[in-house]
C-alpha cells in the first residue's frame, strides 16, 4: 500500500493519541469526518494499523524494574528455535523478544516489580526452558528515550 501525505499525517496524529475522535482528526487534517473514517478503515484493512493499545505508566502499576536478557541456545536447529520462541511467548514478564545475529541468539526485554521478582523469573521460568545454553542480563538504570511512534 502506498501512503500519501494525508495518510502519513493521520498516522502521526493517531500515534500521538489514538483516542482522538474522527471529528478532531478531520479538523486537524482538513477532511470530512467520513473521509477520515474511510482512511482509517483502509489503513486497518491493509494492516498498516495492526492494533490500538493503552501505554501504562510502569511506576504507577509497580512494575518498573526493566532488564534485558541475552539468551544463547545450545543448538540452532529449527526445532530448538521454534520450541524456544513458542515458550518465550507464554512468559508474561517478557515484553519483547528479538532473534539476533552475533554472540547471543535472542534479546529479551523483561518487566517485573523488583530484583527479587527478576531472580524468580530467571530461576523458575527462563532457565527452566529447554535448550538454553547461557544467559546474560543487564538492568535499566534510567529510561532516556522510549517511544512507540514510527516516523513516516
Amino acid at each position: 500500500m502506498v501512503l500519501d501525505d494525508l495518510d502519513k499525517k493521520l498516522l502521526k496524529l493517531l500515534q500521538e493519541d489514538s483516542k482522538q475522535t474522527n471529528k478532531a482528526l478531520s479538523n486537524a487534517l482538513g477532511l470530512s469526518v467520513t473521509a477520515v473514517y474511510e482512511r482509517i478503515r483502509k489503513l486497518e484493512n491493509n494492516k498498516v494499523i495492526s492494533k490500538y493499545v493503552a501505554l501504562l505508566n510502569k511506576k504507577q502499576i509497580n512494575k518498573d524494574f526493566v532488564a534485558f536478557c541475552h539468551v544463547k541456545l545450545t543448538q540452532h536447529t529449527q526445532d530448538y528455535v521454534v520450541k524456544f520462541e513458542k515458550e518465550i511467548r507464554k512468559l508474561e514478564e517478557v515484553l519483547e523478544c528479538y532473534h539476533l545475529s552475533g554472540d547471543y541468539d535472542y534479546l529479551l526485554k523483561v518487566l517485573v516489580k523488583d530484583m527479587s521478582e527478576f531472580r524468580e523469573f530467571i530461576v523458575k521460568k527462563l532457565t527452566t526452558l529447554e535448550h538454553i545454553g547461557s544467559t546474560h542480563s543487564m538492568f535499566m538504570i534510567n529510561e532516556v528515550k522510549h517511544t512507540t511512534a514510527v516516523v513516516l
